[in-house]
């Protein structure tokens, strides 16, 4: 990707958390970094300096996202690397993490080149790697950290597979500590979850669903934890959905252990009650539940417990969404909504402007281990900008990830991308 010669960013209203501003400024970029930030930049000295005006709009760092499922390698029929990059620089989103459930596996430095060169070619939003925590991921024989650590993966995963045999876990744990690699865990107890498809209780009971008690998660949470508290490795939770789970991972991080956590977008918004009509789009792992679980994972994300929010991406061809609800493939296409979502819980006065930038930025870069998600002079020139008061419904016209399966068609929004650069390249 090849930066713009210069580009003079005027009078935004800069939101960065990372270096405590919430100010209007004039930010200027050449060769790919933040030059300058200042209240006025004269660019008179420089005639090809492209200048944007951003009177009324909002400039903050571009978003990371901690998890978005491109489907390539092996699912190129539901997205490609090139499809879901574009939908991410357009939606804002600078970063995407990618974790090791493709086809093949990223289990070894070759799937790793492999993806990299795709990006390499899509010449859109940044990929970062999680590499397989075990060989192909199934949970019988760790795979080799260092090796994939070396080819540039931040972090190890097993992603939605499980490892239920302890030992395995334990040994794993222990070599991520031992090269100071973050191993990320989508907790699910299997034979507990048992195929299910939504939240086990009353709703799940009436639609004659096949339910998933939230002990499935949290049985996890609670295991992985008292080995974190043994060996001293840092994990990171990713895709919480119950208040079982908040507290254990709260009393972690009051204990000192090593624990962050994240929340898919949707599981801030959606409930139970949301099946109720058997809309497959409302389909996903793990399942919407309470009222009572919504609102405390929105006061745990207020609070600092959970850090980071994300899309959990998972765009699927239509035929995926038709068969009756339990035959439907779990996920939703998120790249779209991540943003406007999360600033929603702003204007519902759930969180502050500053805790919804944090949690898209500076946040997710913190647990990946990455220098982005602030604005500093000398960064890489990763941005959003977005206008506040622009009004939109969401219409599968209007999507440009390649998956079109979400619950929030006909949803009204109050803030859109209007603008996004990425490596100092304004993408159009």
């Amino acid at each position: 990707m090849k930066p713009s010669s210069a580009i003079l960013i005027k009078q935004g209203r800069l939101i960065d958390p990372a270096n405590q501003l919430d100010a209007v400024k004039d930010i200027y970029i050449e060769n790919g970094l933040i030059i300058a930030i200042d209240d006025h930049i004269d660019q008179a000295k420089n005639s090809a300096v492209q200048e944007i005006d951003a009177k009324g709009l909002i400039i903050m760092p571009g978003i990371i996202d901690l998890c978005a499922r491109l489907r390539e390698p092996g699912l190129e029929h539901k997205a490609t690397i090139r499809s879901e990059t574009i939908a991410a620089s357009k939606a804002g989103i600078t970063t995407l993490c990618c974790p090791p459930d493709t086809d093949p596996v990223i289990d070894e430095k070759s799937v790793v080149d492999l993806i990299n060169h795709g990006v390499k070619h899509a010449g859109h939003s940044h990929i970062v790697c999680l590499g397989a925590m075990t060989s192909k991921l199934k949970g019988e024989h760790l795979s080799e950290m260092a090796a994939l650590k070396a080819a540039g993966c931040v972090g190890i995963s097993n992603a939605s597979q499980p490892i239920t045999n302890t030992l395995v876990l334990r040994r794993a744990l222990e070599y991520a500590r031992s090269h100071d690699l973050t191993v990320f865990i989508e907790p699910n107890e299997p034979y507990l979850s048992n195929h299910g498809c939504a939240h086990e209780g009353a709703v799940a009971t009436r639609l004659g669903l096949p339910g998933i008690p939230d002990a499935a998660e949290s049985t996890i949470i609670a295991r992985d934890l008292e080995l974190v508290a043994a060996i001293g490795a840092r994990v990171h939770f990713g895709r919480l959905s119950s208040a079982r789970s908040i507290a254990l991972i709260q009393q972690a991080q009051q204990q000192g252990l090593k624990v962050s956590a994240d929340v898919a977008i949707h599981q801030l918004f959606l409930t139970e009650m949301d099946l109720s009509t058997y809309n497959s789009h409302c389909h996903v792992l793990p399942p919407f539940r309470e009222l009572r679980d919504r609102d405390i994972l929105r006061q745990a994300v207020a609070s600092g417990v959970v850090q980071a929010i994300c899309s959990d991406h998972q765009p699927h061809e239509e035929d995926a969404k038709l068969h009756p609800f339990p035959a439907t493939e779990p996920g939703i296409s998120g790249l779209d909504t991540l943003l406007p979502l999360t600033f929603k819980l702003v204007t519902e006065n759930i969180l502050d402007w500053s805790q919804a930038v944090t949690a898209l930025t500076s946040a997710p870069a913190k647990i990946l281990g990455i220098d982005k998600g602030h604005l500093s002079i000398g960064a890489c020139a990763d941005l959003a900008i977005i206008n506040p008061n622009k009004d939109w419904t969401l219409e599968t016209t209007k999507m440009k990830s390649q998956g079109k399966n979400t619950p929030f068609l006909g949803w009204n929004f109050e803030n859109q991308v209007v603008h996004t650069i990425i490596s100092g390249q304004l993408i159009k």
